[in-house]
């Protein structure tokens, strides 16, 4: 891991932040395409 002085706790949050972020928009399409499967199956 590089060295990240003294921003190391604002770094790591941004980048903790940005992946639940990310991670919670892949999950809203999943969610979202099954929904849309479902309903042109019916």
């Amino acid at each position: 891991m590089p060295e990240l002085g003294k921003y190391a706790a604002e770094v790591l949050l941004a980048y903790g932040a940005s992946g639940a972020i990310l991670g919670a928009l892949i999950a809203v399409t999943l969610w979202q395409a099954r929904a849309a499967k479902r309903d042109e199956e019916r």
